[in-house]
Protein backbone atom coordinates (compact mmCIF):
# COMPACT_ATOMS: atom_id res chain seq x y z
CA UNK A 1 0.00 0.00 0.00
CA UNK A 2 1.35 3.20 -1.19
CA UNK A 3 2.16 6.15 1.64
CA UNK A 4 2.47 9.42 1.34
CA UNK A 5 5.91 10.77 2.36
CA UNK A 6 5.72 12.81 5.41
CA UNK A 7 5.62 16.17 5.24
CA UNK A 8 8.77 17.49 6.73
CA UNK A 9 10.81 14.33 5.49
CA UNK A 10 10.67 16.66 2.10
CA UNK A 11 11.19 19.94 3.53
CA UNK A 12 14.59 22.00 2.75
CA UNK A 13 15.88 21.96 6.37
CA UNK A 14 19.56 23.37 5.97
CA UNK A 15 21.11 23.67 9.10
CA UNK A 16 21.97 27.00 10.75
CA UNK A 17 22.59 29.09 13.99
CA UNK A 18 19.97 31.05 15.64
CA UNK A 19 20.17 34.91 16.79
CA UNK A 20 17.47 36.07 18.30
CA UNK A 21 16.82 38.92 21.16
CA UNK A 22 15.02 39.17 24.29
CA UNK A 23 11.68 40.66 23.99
CA UNK A 24 9.45 41.62 27.44
CA UNK A 25 6.60 39.48 28.55
CA UNK A 26 3.46 40.09 31.14
CA UNK A 27 4.79 38.89 34.85
CA UNK A 28 3.66 36.54 37.00
CA UNK A 29 1.01 38.12 39.58
CA UNK A 30 0.45 36.70 42.69
CA UNK A 31 -1.83 38.54 45.10
CA UNK A 32 -0.92 37.59 48.72
CA UNK A 33 -3.93 36.48 50.86
CA UNK A 34 -4.40 37.09 54.44
CA UNK A 35 -3.38 33.81 55.72
CA UNK A 36 0.35 34.96 54.75
CA UNK A 37 0.18 38.04 56.49
CA UNK A 38 3.62 38.82 57.97
CA UNK A 39 5.17 35.79 56.00
CA UNK A 40 8.68 35.92 54.33
CA UNK A 41 8.41 36.70 50.54
CA UNK A 42 10.56 33.61 49.99
CA UNK A 43 7.92 31.51 52.02
CA UNK A 44 5.11 32.81 49.83
CA UNK A 45 7.03 31.91 46.36
CA UNK A 46 7.99 28.68 47.96
CA UNK A 47 5.19 27.26 49.55
CA UNK A 48 2.27 29.33 48.11
CA UNK A 49 3.15 30.00 44.70
CA UNK A 50 4.88 26.68 44.25
CA UNK A 51 8.01 28.11 42.64
CA UNK A 52 10.68 25.76 42.64
CA UNK A 53 14.08 26.64 44.74
CA UNK A 54 16.28 26.30 41.33
CA UNK A 55 13.59 28.97 39.69
CA UNK A 56 14.12 31.27 42.74
CA UNK A 57 17.79 31.18 42.67
CA UNK A 58 17.53 32.31 39.24
CA UNK A 59 14.98 35.06 39.60
CA UNK A 60 17.30 36.32 42.76
CA UNK A 61 19.96 36.82 40.07
CA UNK A 62 17.75 38.16 37.58
CA UNK A 63 17.88 42.66 38.24
CA UNK A 64 14.29 43.36 38.85
CA UNK A 65 13.22 39.43 38.80
CA UNK A 66 11.01 39.82 41.82
CA UNK A 67 8.94 43.05 42.67
CA UNK A 68 6.59 43.85 45.26
CA UNK A 69 4.01 46.20 44.51
CA UNK A 70 6.05 47.20 41.74
CA UNK A 71 8.86 47.56 43.32
CA UNK A 72 12.23 45.25 43.48
CA UNK A 73 12.72 43.36 46.78
CA UNK A 74 14.63 41.01 48.18
CA UNK A 75 13.02 37.28 49.10
CA UNK A 76 13.64 38.08 52.98
CA UNK A 77 10.77 40.96 52.76
CA UNK A 78 7.46 40.24 54.71
CA UNK A 79 4.60 40.59 53.61
CA UNK A 80 1.21 42.11 53.85
CA UNK A 81 -2.38 40.72 52.80
CA UNK A 82 -2.94 42.43 49.42
CA UNK A 83 0.66 42.56 48.57
CA UNK A 84 0.74 41.92 44.88
CA UNK A 85 4.02 40.21 43.55
CA UNK A 86 5.64 40.03 40.58
CA UNK A 87 8.02 37.76 38.85
CA UNK A 88 9.47 38.41 35.89
CA UNK A 89 11.52 35.16 35.09
CA UNK A 90 14.63 35.25 32.69
CA UNK A 91 13.43 33.31 29.15
CA UNK A 92 16.28 31.85 28.48
CA UNK A 93 17.88 31.03 25.04
CA UNK A 94 18.27 28.09 22.76
CA UNK A 95 21.52 27.31 21.45
CA UNK A 96 20.97 24.62 19.03
CA UNK A 97 21.02 25.33 15.13
CA UNK A 98 18.19 25.70 13.49
CA UNK A 99 16.52 23.89 10.37
CA UNK A 100 13.55 25.22 7.76
CA UNK A 101 11.38 22.46 9.35
CA UNK A 102 7.24 22.36 9.90
CA UNK A 103 6.78 23.47 13.19
CA UNK A 104 2.55 23.66 13.35
CA UNK A 105 1.71 26.16 16.32
CA UNK A 106 -1.90 25.64 17.39
CA UNK A 107 -2.10 27.95 19.88
CA UNK A 108 0.27 30.37 22.03
CA UNK A 109 0.21 33.11 25.00
CA UNK A 110 2.29 34.33 26.99
CA UNK A 111 3.41 31.46 28.85
CA UNK A 112 2.70 28.55 26.63
CA UNK A 113 3.34 27.61 22.76
CA UNK A 114 1.47 24.75 22.09
CA UNK A 115 2.42 22.85 18.66
CA UNK A 116 0.95 19.62 16.59
CA UNK A 117 4.39 17.07 16.25
CA UNK A 118 4.54 15.34 12.97
CA UNK A 119 5.56 11.74 12.47
CA UNK A 120 9.11 11.11 12.08
CA UNK A 121 10.38 14.07 14.46
CA UNK A 122 12.28 13.81 17.93
CA UNK A 123 11.66 15.74 20.45
CA UNK A 124 15.33 16.28 20.98
CA UNK A 125 18.53 15.98 18.51
CA UNK A 126 19.84 11.93 18.49
CA UNK A 127 22.55 10.21 16.41
CA UNK A 128 21.08 10.25 13.22
CA UNK A 129 18.77 12.48 13.64
CA UNK A 130 20.99 15.58 14.27
CA UNK A 131 19.50 18.40 12.54
CA UNK A 132 15.94 17.42 12.20
CA UNK A 133 14.46 17.41 15.55
CA UNK A 134 11.70 19.34 17.15
CA UNK A 135 14.23 21.28 18.99
CA UNK A 136 16.03 22.59 15.25
CA UNK A 137 12.66 22.94 13.95
CA UNK A 138 11.67 25.12 17.34
CA UNK A 139 14.84 26.98 16.30
CA UNK A 140 14.32 28.07 12.96
CA UNK A 141 10.91 28.80 13.67
CA UNK A 142 12.42 31.45 16.26
CA UNK A 143 14.57 32.66 13.81
CA UNK A 144 11.74 33.04 11.28
CA UNK A 145 9.04 34.62 13.50
CA UNK A 146 11.38 37.04 15.29
CA UNK A 147 9.83 36.02 18.59
CA UNK A 148 12.18 37.37 20.84
CA UNK A 149 14.70 34.16 23.05
CA UNK A 150 12.95 31.38 23.86
CA UNK A 151 14.75 27.95 25.86
CA UNK A 152 13.13 24.76 24.31
CA UNK A 153 11.05 23.64 27.69
CA UNK A 154 9.09 20.87 26.26
CA UNK A 155 6.69 20.05 29.11
CA UNK A 156 6.81 16.11 28.10
CA UNK A 157 8.12 13.69 25.76
CA UNK A 158 6.62 11.89 22.58
CA UNK A 159 8.58 9.07 20.54
CA UNK A 160 10.00 9.79 17.37
CA UNK A 161 7.42 8.84 15.43
CA UNK A 162 4.29 9.46 17.88
CA UNK A 163 2.22 12.23 16.48
CA UNK A 164 0.02 14.97 18.29
CA UNK A 165 0.08 18.08 21.10
CA UNK A 166 3.19 19.43 22.47
CA UNK A 167 3.55 21.77 25.41
CA UNK A 168 6.36 23.91 25.12
CA UNK A 169 6.41 26.14 28.28
CA UNK A 170 7.92 29.75 27.67
CA UNK A 171 9.10 30.49 31.28
CA UNK A 172 10.84 27.99 34.24
CA UNK A 173 8.00 28.60 36.45
CA UNK A 174 5.37 27.49 33.72
CA UNK A 175 7.54 24.46 32.75
CA UNK A 176 8.05 23.11 36.41
CA UNK A 177 4.41 23.81 37.75
CA UNK A 178 2.01 22.92 34.61
CA UNK A 179 2.52 19.62 34.20
CA UNK A 180 0.96 18.58 37.04
CA UNK A 181 -2.11 20.24 35.94
CA UNK A 182 -1.87 18.45 32.29
CA UNK A 183 -4.25 15.90 31.50
CA UNK A 184 -3.81 14.58 28.16
CA UNK A 185 -5.58 11.64 26.04
CA UNK A 186 -4.12 9.63 23.43
CA UNK A 187 -5.70 8.15 20.51
CA UNK A 188 -4.52 5.14 19.08
CA UNK A 189 -5.28 1.98 16.82
CA UNK A 190 -4.61 -1.72 18.39
CA UNK A 191 -4.28 -4.73 16.83
CA UNK A 192 -7.07 -6.72 18.07
CA UNK A 193 -10.26 -6.59 19.30
CA UNK A 194 -11.33 -4.92 22.24
CA UNK A 195 -14.69 -3.50 23.97
CA UNK A 196 -15.99 -1.81 26.26
CA UNK A 197 -13.11 0.49 28.80
CA UNK A 198 -10.37 -1.05 30.99
CA UNK A 199 -7.40 -0.43 32.77
CA UNK A 200 -4.11 -1.63 32.59
CA UNK A 201 -1.44 -2.05 35.80
CA UNK A 202 1.74 -3.76 34.82
CA UNK A 203 5.11 -2.72 35.85
CA UNK A 204 7.63 -1.71 33.56
CA UNK A 205 11.37 -2.17 32.68
CA UNK A 206 13.90 -2.41 30.29
CA UNK A 207 13.71 -5.85 28.63
CA UNK A 208 16.99 -7.72 29.69
CA UNK A 209 19.77 -7.18 27.22
CA UNK A 210 17.64 -4.54 25.64
CA UNK A 211 18.47 -0.50 26.13
CA UNK A 212 15.89 0.37 24.39
CA UNK A 213 13.55 -2.54 24.41
CA UNK A 214 11.01 -2.24 27.18
CA UNK A 215 8.66 -5.12 29.28
CA UNK A 216 6.31 -6.38 31.52
CA UNK A 217 6.55 -9.26 34.17
CA UNK A 218 9.30 -11.09 35.79
CA UNK A 219 12.06 -10.20 33.51
CA UNK A 220 11.59 -6.88 33.38
CA UNK A 221 14.86 -5.25 35.10
CA UNK A 222 14.47 -2.34 37.36
CA UNK A 223 10.40 -2.67 37.01
CA UNK A 224 8.52 0.85 37.95
CA UNK A 225 4.66 0.74 38.76
CA UNK A 226 2.78 1.98 35.45
CA UNK A 227 -1.20 2.81 35.04
CA UNK A 228 -2.67 2.81 31.52
CA UNK A 229 -6.87 3.69 30.80
CA UNK A 230 -8.00 2.75 28.17
CA UNK A 231 -11.90 3.01 26.25
CA UNK A 232 -12.61 1.56 22.86
CA UNK A 233 -14.62 3.97 20.00
CA UNK A 234 -14.77 1.98 17.23
CA UNK A 235 -13.26 -1.17 15.78
CA UNK A 236 -13.82 -3.34 12.29
CA UNK A 237 -13.18 -6.95 13.71
CA UNK A 238 -9.38 -6.59 12.91
CA UNK A 239 -8.17 -3.16 14.83
CA UNK A 240 -9.56 -1.01 17.20
CA UNK A 241 -9.62 2.70 18.30
CA UNK A 242 -8.69 3.55 21.46
CA UNK A 243 -8.74 6.30 23.61
CA UNK A 244 -6.04 6.14 26.17
CA UNK A 245 -4.99 8.35 29.37
CA UNK A 246 -2.19 7.75 32.12
CA UNK A 247 -1.61 7.49 35.43
CA UNK A 248 2.46 7.25 35.13
CA UNK A 249 4.61 8.20 32.56
CA UNK A 250 6.76 5.73 31.26
CA UNK A 251 8.80 5.62 28.22
CA UNK A 252 7.13 3.70 25.55
CA UNK A 253 4.22 2.98 28.27
CA UNK A 254 0.96 2.82 25.89
CA UNK A 255 3.26 0.48 23.75
CA UNK A 256 4.08 -1.84 26.57
CA UNK A 257 0.95 -2.25 28.27
CA UNK A 258 -0.74 -3.11 24.46
CA UNK A 259 1.63 -5.12 23.22
CA UNK A 260 1.02 -6.94 26.98
CA UNK A 261 -2.04 -7.60 26.61
CA UNK A 262 -1.75 -9.10 23.41
CA UNK A 263 -3.42 -5.81 21.20
CA UNK A 264 -0.15 -4.22 20.33
CA UNK A 265 -0.19 -0.78 18.09
CA UNK A 266 -0.70 -0.99 14.63
CA UNK A 267 2.38 -0.45 13.24
CA UNK A 268 4.62 -0.86 15.87
CA UNK A 269 6.84 -3.37 14.69
CA UNK A 270 9.47 -2.72 17.76
CA UNK A 271 6.75 -4.32 20.14
CA UNK A 272 4.92 -7.17 17.75
CA UNK A 273 2.90 -5.08 15.31
CA UNK A 274 2.50 -5.17 11.68
CA UNK A 275 3.32 -2.57 9.47
CA UNK A 276 1.07 -3.90 6.95
CA UNK A 277 -1.88 -0.54 7.52
CA UNK A 278 0.45 1.63 8.48
CA UNK A 279 4.22 2.25 8.09
CA UNK A 280 4.93 3.98 11.84
CA UNK A 281 2.78 3.28 15.49
CA UNK A 282 -0.81 4.39 15.18
CA UNK A 283 -0.37 6.82 18.28
CA UNK A 284 -1.66 10.19 18.35
CA UNK A 285 -1.22 12.71 21.18
CA UNK A 286 -5.12 14.10 20.86
CA UNK A 287 -6.16 16.39 23.46
CA UNK A 288 -4.51 17.99 26.67
CA UNK A 289 -6.54 19.25 29.58
CA UNK A 290 -5.47 22.07 31.77
CA UNK A 291 -7.13 21.02 35.09
CA UNK A 292 -6.16 24.57 36.64
CA UNK A 293 -7.76 26.70 33.75
CA UNK A 294 -10.33 23.99 32.16
CA UNK A 295 -8.57 25.38 28.74
CA UNK A 296 -8.47 21.73 25.74
CA UNK A 297 -6.13 21.56 23.39
CA UNK A 298 -6.94 19.34 20.18
CA UNK A 299 -4.58 18.23 18.27
CA UNK A 300 -5.84 16.91 14.51
CA UNK A 301 -5.33 13.98 13.49
CA UNK A 302 -2.83 13.13 11.10
CA UNK A 303 -3.50 12.05 7.38
CA UNK A 304 -1.76 8.69 7.21
CA UNK A 305 -3.79 7.77 10.57
CA UNK A 306 -6.69 8.61 8.95
CA UNK A 307 -6.40 7.17 5.86
CA UNK A 308 -5.14 4.07 6.92
CA UNK A 309 -8.30 3.59 8.81
CA UNK A 310 -10.92 5.23 6.92
CA UNK A 311 -13.75 3.03 8.34
CA UNK A 312 -13.23 4.65 11.60
CA UNK A 313 -13.58 8.12 10.37
CA UNK A 314 -16.35 8.16 7.39
CA UNK A 315 -16.09 11.08 5.64
CA UNK A 316 -19.60 12.76 6.01
CA UNK A 317 -19.09 12.74 9.62
CA UNK A 318 -15.55 12.55 10.34
CA UNK A 319 -15.69 17.09 11.35
CA UNK A 320 -18.65 16.68 13.43
CA UNK A 321 -17.36 13.61 15.39
CA UNK A 322 -13.60 14.16 15.69
CA UNK A 323 -12.97 17.66 14.97
CA UNK A 324 -11.08 17.57 11.43
CA UNK A 325 -7.86 16.16 10.41
CA UNK A 326 -4.27 17.29 9.72
CA UNK A 327 -4.25 18.68 6.05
Amino acid sequence: MERRPSLWRSWPWPCKTVTTERTERPPLRFLVPENWEGALLKDFLRKEAGVTARFLSRLKRTEGGIRLNGVPVFVIVRLRAGDVVELFPPTGSTRAPGADLPFPVLAEDHRLIVVNKPAGMPVHPSPGHDCDSLLNAFSGWLEREKTGALAFRPLYRLDKDTTGLMLLAKDGYTAARLPEFLQKTYWAVCEGKLQGEGTISLPIGLEPGSRIRRCTGEQAVNPVPAVTHWKALAGDGSHTLLALTLETGRTHQIRVHLAAIGCPLAGDDLYGGSRTVISRQALHCREALRRDTGQVFTAPLPRDFREAFPGFFPQEDFLEQFGGEEN
